[in-house]
């Protein structure tokens, strides 16, 4: 008996250690399917990229470190910045512009307007090399906001009041428990439109515009993606296919192998988007809109 026992007691184990340790080997294989390459042409470097910009420009740390990794990515050779997004809060965009600006440096990027290119989605965009947009695509809006709710009649109805201790004149600037005092406006105009002159300045300088004639193309204007073009926002008008087939000839490449984006990593872009609207909509800042 002890014979036969010790003649299938390697078996016995690993049944033994399968069944205890069912749950993380079903875990593990789970991941490999997910992770796995599922042909060759996925075991070949890329040598094209596409990073996408969808919605609010709030968190763009993960966008940045695609722009900085596809510059220093020896394989790749060009890259296209897909964009559909209404803007959003002033540092964010202009930590993306001058990303796009050192990665033009090293190789040539297309941004493609495939929905809406506006206010500080369209001030991130200004250094590419071209900028190319869908036909049915919204580009402008280049301004700067600050909009805060009143609620001072509601907390009145409710019986709340805010009590603070502060030192500074303007230290209260931008509070939602009463009506801004015109002094506070006028500190909050210092900020807006010295913000703006520095978009517009910004824009002018990359897109090779004047200045002076910032009425023109700025002042919030909002444009068709033809009328953008008129005017110089833009540079040409197109689909997606156009704006890879630029890329492709801007970077020599004769045999494309673009990235893909693997189905994980969208979920969790979604979930961060959700998160990061959420947040914005209970601590508004200053944005470009």
């Amino acid at each position: 008996m002890n014979f036969i026992k010790k003649i299938f007691s390697p078996i016995t184990a690993t049944l033994s250690y399968i069944q205890n340790h069912f749950k993380a080997m079903l875990f593990i294989l789970i991941l490999f399917l997910i992770f796995a390459p599922s042909s060759e042409e996925d075991l070949t470097p890329t040598n094209l990229m596409q990073i996408n910009l969808i919605g609010p420009v709030l968190d763009v740390t993960e966008v940045l470190e695609k722009i900085d990794k596809a510059g220093d990515n020896i394989n790749v050779k060009g890259v296209l910045i897909n964009i559909d997004s209404p803007g959003g809060a002033v540092s964010p965009s202009i930590e993306l512009a001058y990303a796009i600006k050192r990665l033009k440096t090293k190789k040539p990027v297309v941004v493609y307007a495939s929905g809406t290119i506006a206010s500080g989605s369209y001030y991130a965009s200004i250094w590419a090399d071209e900028i190319m947009a869908n036909p049915g695509s919204m580009v402008g809006s280049i301004g700067v906001i600050m909009q805060g709710a009143d609620m001072s009649e509601l907390m009145n109805k409710i019986g709340i009041k805010t009590q603070s201790v502060q030192a500074g004149k303007y230290k209260k600037v931008g509070t939602s428990d009463r009506p801004w005092k015109n002094y506070e406006v006028n500190e909050l105009n210092k900020v807006i439109q010295g913000t703006y002159d520095m978009f517009t300045r910004d824009v002018a300088q990359a897109r090779g515009l004047d200045y002076k004639r910032r009425d023109l193309y700025a002042n919030a204007h909002i444009f068709t993606a033809a009328q953008a073009k008129k005017i110089g926002l833009i540079d040409s008008i197109g689909v997606k296919y156009d704006a890879k087939e630029k890329v492709k000839q801007l970077s020599g490449v004769i045999t494309p192998r673009w990235n893909k984006e693997n189905k994980f990593d969208k979920l969790m872009k979604k979930l961060s988007a959700t998160t990061a609207v959420a947040l914005h909509t209970y601590f508004p800042s200053i944005v470009l809109k």
